[in-house]
């Protein structure tokens, strides 16, 4: 793998430096370096250990943050990508906004979920009957991949917080080789506000009108696949709202960034369909419309799980 250019390899150090320190970077360290020891050195063949990540970033616009720019992301297709991938036979290190969509609770009422339960007395608390299946298999199912050793669920919520954990896992994965993988799905900000540059205290209204110069976000992909973890297998995605435009985009993103695969999806019909750009070809992936409880992600993960598996035997030493 090439290195970077310099000029971009600047860029992204610049970024790290002048981004306020992760606040539990020890623990998340830990964290990252016991899931992939346990999932490393199990008795015959290595588990694969793939990373999601899911939702979208925040740019924040004071130092002591009231106000943020938001990214649009459900983190719908991260959290059901992720119970694939457990499906699958992954270790699963699932990198999460906040507050967005988690795997197994996509069956769970759309109710606030206080109103899952009832009280039929002082001493009592029991989920009501008409919950109490999808709530019982939500949590069977979340505590089996955690009590595995098969999930393990990191948040952030700033584009710095999101950039700095990755840089973390990306590092942290490096010596599992082709065996691990990067399934990036986030909603990551293109355009942020450098932290010394902006103000430290609540933005005041009656300063009068805001203008903001927002910075262009180094593009991290170029790093992770040449220096961070070369040798992992990677999944970017790229999403549009004008479909005339987006195989294009997803083509140029996999030919930049050297990425083996990009799942290319428009947001009116990014539940339905994706297409999977590759070197070898585009492939549309259909969720199966004659099954009600069918998604895409199904029988997206069941493809992406066969390219890393070529992938894996060509890279196998």
């Amino acid at each position: 793998m090439s290195s970077i250019s310099g000029l971009v390899e600047d860029e992204i150090s610049s970024f790290f430096e002048s981004s306020p320190p992760l606040k539990n970077k020890e623990e998340v360290v830990a964290k990252l370096n016991q899931f992939i020891e346990l999932n490393s050195s199990r008795q015959g063949e290595k588990r694969r250990i793939v990373c999601v990540t899911s939702g979208g970033t925040t740019v924040p616009l004071e130092q002591r943050c009231v106000r943020y720019i938001d990214n649009f992301s459900s983190g719908n297709r991260g959290a059901a990508s992720t119970e694939n991938f457990v499906k699958a036979g992954y270790a699963v290190i699932f990198l999460y906004r906040r507050g967005t969509c988690q795997p197994y609770c996509r069956s769970l009422p759309d109710d606030p979920f206080l109103e899952c339960f009832e009280f039929p007395d002082a001493k009592n608390i029991r989920v009501r009957e008409s919950h109490s299946e999808a709530v019982k298999m939500a949590v069977m199912d979340q505590q089996a991949a955690v009590g595995e050793g098969r999930l393990l669920k990191l948040p952030f919520s700033t584009i710095y917080e999101y950039l700095q954990m990755l840089r973390e896992m990306a590092t942290a994965l490096k010596d599992v080789g082709p065996c691990s993988m990067f399934y990036l799905a986030a909603a990551v900000s293109d355009f942020y506000v450098p932290w010394n540059s902006m103000t430290e205290h609540k933005i005041q209204s009656g300063s009068g009108p805001l203008d903001i110069r927002l910075a262009q976000v180094p593009k991290m992909i170029s790093i992770l696949r040449s220096n961070w973890a070369p040798k992992a297998f990677c999944v970017s995605f790229k999403l549009e709202t004008d479909s005339k435009i987006l195989i294009e985009k997803a083509t140029k993103a996999l030919q930049k960034y050297k990425v083996h695969a990009v799942v290319a999806n428009e947001l009116s019909t990014r539940k339905e369909e994706v297409v999977v750009v590759s070197s070898s070809g585009n492939v549309v992936v259909r969720r199966d419309s004659d099954k009600p409880e069918s998604i895409v992600e199904d029988n997206l993960i069941r493809l992406i799980v066969d390219r890393h598996s070529t992938y894996i035997k060509e890279n196998h030493t």
